[in-house]
């Protein structure tokens, strides 16, 4: 029993805390029944949702959940000192200091090896990394707080009064270590209102939690687990169709696990009486580099919009300064996912085809709500989903020669006459991989008809149908457990 005890009490890093694993499951359930019996008693529930987001992010990165409090105590001071000041050039400052203290602490824990790596190779000298370890969301919840102390400089919301309320938005559970980044002027009028979960909200987050899981363990985990870490660890043991058969499904894997993770924080946060903008929008449908960044991670691009993209100029400087805005966005956007060259060239390639897509269509003078149909937009389609693939290569490979092997594999040793045998050797990969492709293509009616069909069950229904995805899970998950991608950013 002490054992048991131990282990739910303690941080074991082998084991993080996940939403698909077995002790979230078991947790959630208790949690969730305190959290219903403090319904009509807000302060209360509020205080046991911020101690429990705590220990959720302790055991999901030890007791490094001190930065979170430090950003927590250090913007909500500065947004109060910032609304009792008028004078601009104050404000200006204060905005500043909040600035220096979240990037600070981010470019501490993730950038100094990087930087101190790449400062030693131009000036010749030698640099011993530093044993820095990676707090797990780290640039997920100082996005998230920084875009509440901008939005208090810019005068769009009022400062919060009570510190309670302001750690509990920047430190809520479901999005706390991988998203979506929840703004505050969506999150924050939620916080005191009165708990409410209809039977619509409740078939929608049942819904959500389970294709979630599904896409996690049952898509994700299984197809890279069972054959794209095979080849993008060597590509050069394996055909060119076999590496390019892995970069369709790293695609589909990394699509699944991010969109599984957020899927899952909405549908938990629904349960819990609060509402999340959607966070992807079936982005392999997109017939433009542009309209995949409105479908892909909505929450992080509207963010690099909003925050640095206007704050560059935008599109209000001329058509050559849109487009350099437009690198230097998706350049820092690629630096945000890690500390490594290979991320920041997969920003720049999608900044760079952001800027030709802006330059094209102005050209043809196309007005921003004009869109292809039939077989052009079937084309267009095709396009950006290619295009989307090469870029993950970048992405996905921790060093340009991996890349570059993998480019060559496919283009120069394609062997299309293995295809066959590797069919055979991989029919599950390969049929969930057609799965889940086909579930994301579908009409977007299909899912709403889902979703209606679980608020429409009965709550042994519902019951149910929750119990057979669990079985499946488990029946499915690999022996090891497989943390979501998301979390090394």
């Amino acid at each position: 029993m002490w054992d048991i005890v131990r282990d739910i009490l303690t941080y074991n890093p082998v084991e993080p805390m996940l939403f698909s694993s077995g002790l979230f499951l078991w947790l959630f359930a208790g949690f969730f029944c305190i959290y219903m019996l403090l319904q009509k008693r807000t302060t209360a529930r509020l205080l046991f949702v911020l101690l429990f987001s705590y220990y959720f992010y302790y055991k999901s990165s030890g007791t490094y959940f001190f930065l979170l409090a430090i950003v927590t105590v250090s913007d909500y001071l500065i947004a109060q000192w910032m609304d009792k000041t008028e004078n601009k050039a104050g404000r200006k400052w204060l905005v500043t200091l909040s600035l220096f203290i979240d990037l600070g602490l981010l470019c501490y824990f993730k950038y100094t090896n990087f930087f101190g790596q790449m400062l030693a190779s131009f000036s010749g000298g030698h640099f011993e990394p530093l044993d820095i370890f990676l707090p797990v969301g780290i640039s997920f919840f100082t996005f998230q707080s920084l875009s509440y102390t901008i939005d208090v400089y810019r005068h769009e919301i009022k400062p919060l009064n009570n510190l309670l309320d302001y750690a509990f938005y920047v430190s809520f559970f479901p999005q706390l270590v991988a998203g979506p980044i929840v703004r505050a002027k969506d999150f924050i009028p939620q916080i005191r209102k009165p708990l409410l979960v209809s039977d619509e909200m409740l078939g929608r987050a049942l819904f959500l939690i389970m294709a979630g899981l599904l896409k996690k363990t049952v898509i994700s985990d299984y197809i890279s687990v069972n054959f794209v870490d095979r080849v993008f660890d060597n590509p050069l043991l394996y055909s060119g169709v076999e590496n390019l058969m892995a970069v369709y499904g790293y695609t589909l894997q990394i699509y699944c696990d991010f969109s599984g993770y957020s899927d899952m924080a909405i549908g938990i946060a629904l349960l819990l009486g609060f509402h999340f903008n959607i966070n992807f929008n079936s982005p392999y449908k997109s017939a433009s580099v542009t309209e995949f960044w409105r479908r892909w991670h909505i929450s992080l691009s509207s963010w690099l919009r909003d925050y640095l993209y206007i704050s560059l100029g935008g599109n209000r400087k001329g058509k050559i300064r849109q487009y350099i805005n437009l690198i230097i966005t998706m350049f820092l956007g690629g630096l945000w996912h890690g500390a490594n060259w290979n991320f920041i060239c997969w920003g720049m390639m999608h900044g760079v085809a952001l800027a030709f897509h802006k330059a094209y269509r102005s050209l043809l003078g196309r007005k921003k709500t004009d869109e292809s149909h039939g077989w052009k937009r079937f084309f267009a389609v095709l396009i950006t989903f290619h295009f989307v693939c090469f870029c993950w290569i970048f992405f996905r490979n921790v060093d340009f020669s991996t890349s570059i092997d993998m480019i060559t594999q496919i283009g120069g040793h394609f062997s299309p006459q293995v295809f066959p045998q590797l069919i055979s050797g991989y029919t599950l990969v390969f049929a969930l991989m057609l799965l889940g492709y086909a579930l994301h293509f579908v009409p977007d009616s299909w899912e709403r008809q889902c979703v209606r069909f679980v608020t429409w069950l009965p709550l042994v229904g519902k019951a149910l149908l929750m119990v057979i995805v669990i079985y499946l899970v488990i029946q499915m998950k690999s022996a090891e457990i497989q943390p979501f991608i998301y979390f090394q950013f």
